[in-house]
């Protein structure tokens, strides 16, 4: 696979970020999540560069094909998403004929403390979060990401703008 870039060797496990972290992201604290800024352009690419990361991969086709074409891909970004989730307060619900459901966990009234107000970069994150699942294959994750965003919407009035959700 030397023909793809960076970030397939990334999440092959065959290559660092420019920091020198591996798959130890899905380790971290949901207060390294919070504090540490780069690393979610690592998690979840797209074929833009960042404002933010100088250093963030961009995808290329050859990437996109991959990630679309190859399960190892796939799980592996499936479990950067349930991080993420995580992080947001909310979990993820696979059936077995494969609905796929994002509900709010118990956890929500503690992690929005984080992210459910106005103006907060982690809307940025966000929408990253749902741009790269439908690049890269999960679309069907993407929707049901977007599906519980719109119920918080509805439950947070006035935390989260129409602004922040039309994006």
């Amino acid at each position: 696979m030397n023909q793809y870039s960076h970030i397939v060797k990334f999440y092959e496990g065959k290559a660092t970020d420019t920091r020198g972290r591996l798959f130890e992201i899905w380790q971290q604290n949901y207060e390294w999540l919070e504090k540490t800024h780069d690393y979610i352009q690592w998690l979840f690419p797209l074929t833009e560069g960042s404002r933010f990361n100088p250093h963030a991969p961009i995808l290329t086709d050859a990437d996109i094909q991959v990630f679309q074409e190859q399960a190892a891909f796939k799980k592996n970004l499936l479990k950067s998403l349930k991080l993420m989730l995580g992080f947001y307060g909310l979990s993820c619900q696979e059936s077995e004929d494969g609905q796929i459901e994002i509900k709010i966990h118990e956890s929500f009234s503690e992690r929005k403390k984080n992210w459910v107000r106005s103006s907060n970069y982690n809307y940025l994150r966000i929408t990253r979060i749902l741009k790269s699942l439908c690049l890269l294959g999960l679309e069907m994750y993407a929707q049901a990401f977007l599906k519980c965003l719109e119920e918080l919407y509805n439950l947070e009035k006035g935390e989260i703008t129409k602004l922040t959700l039309s994006y």
